[in-house]
């Protein structure tokens, strides 16, 4: 193992890492993130369809590599909002490299052929897709939002690049479920430098950048989701034409923020008559969305968090 710059320790051959990198002649901004046990304890802990868990893995290897872009203090969430029977899906990283993610299904799913032809369309509908930074309650929030476009998700990333005056950046993403049913992710991810630009020619600029997205996408899947192949190894067969910079690796963990007492609030945050209302068997139950974890209340608990 070796230390991440997170604090959490990174196991390279386990995966839940990001590995961020430069291509040097270019000066293009890289990560490459890779999600082993993390992903695949979100997934096992719901009952997805194994389409829905694909279109969630991608979306947690998207949002911690678009985190990686980014300097903040709290939480960077990724939403889908949809129209089609996966009304919503909400993968989110905080600034420590914990990860966690849910989909919510409202609808019969389409034949599995469709689905795999254009799983966004199919699975979202139209919709739009966000992107959001929390720092706290005493800092204003930063989002984005576009319009789904697109047949699978990699698509409605590049049109939400396209779209955006901020970000340049291309992203290759990738998922698998392997013969023991052990979900992996991962994403690799390019980015233009503002600085750099203003220094090299506009031709040469945007010679570069489409050089580096053709090296990027020459990856397979099969490389990218192959924890034996060093992020080092991975990167220097792709890009060591044009140099390749490694920095410290970032630590990646599966991590809810639920607890007891955040249940208890949620809760007393109701109208009593509403939370009777829920009793169950003498008992009401708090269920987190995100990991499936389930809180209780008697009925002399939810007095007490109406006396207090």
């Amino acid at each position: 193992m070796v230390p991440g710059v997170t604090g959490m320790p990174v196991d390279v051959a386990a995966g839940d890492l990001v590995q961020p990198f430069q291509v040097e002649a270019p000066g293009l901004r890289g990560r490459l993130v890779r999600l082993g046990p993390a992903v695949d304890t979100i997934l096992t802990r719901h009952d997805y369809p194994a389409p829905v868990a694909r279109l969630l893995a991608e979306a947690l290897a998207l949002a911690a590599a678009l985190a990686g872009a980014l300097k903040y203090e709290g939480v960077f969430t990724l939403q889908i909002k949809g129209e089609g029977p996966v009304k919503m899906l909400v993968a989110d990283i905080t600034s420590a490299g914990k990860l966690r993610g849910y989909a919510e299904i409202t609808g019969d799913l389409p034949d599995a052929a469709a689905i795999e032809a254009a799983p966004v369309p199919r699975l979202c509908g139209k919709g739009f897709l966000a992107f959001t930074v929390d720092q706290g309650e005493h800092t204003e929030r930063y989002q984005g939002i576009v319009e789904l476009d697109g047949a699978t998700l990699g698509d409605c990333i590049h049109h939400y690049f396209v779209q955006s005056e901020q970000f340049s950046a291309a992203v290759r993403l990738a998922t698998r479920q392997d013969s023991s049913g052990a979900w992996r992710a991962g994403a690799l991810m390019l980015q233009r430098l503002p600085d750099h630009e203003a220094i090299i020619a506009r031709e040469e600029r945007d010679e570069s950048w489409r050089r580096a997205v053709i090296l990027m996408n020459s990856a397979r899947d099969a490389e990218i989701l192959d924890f034996a192949l060093t992020p080092t190894d991975l990167l220097y067969r792709l890009f060591h034409e044009d140099g390749v910079r490694i920095f410290a690796p970032h630590g990646l963990a599966f991590g809810c923020r639920c607890s007891r007492d955040r249940a208890a609030r949620i809760l007393s945050s109701l109208p009593r008559a509403e939370v009777v209302d829920l009793t169950v068997d003498g008992q009401v139950t708090v269920t987190c969305q995100f990991c499936n974890t389930t809180q209780a209340f008697d009925e002399t608990q939810i007095a007490a968090l109406y006396e207090a």
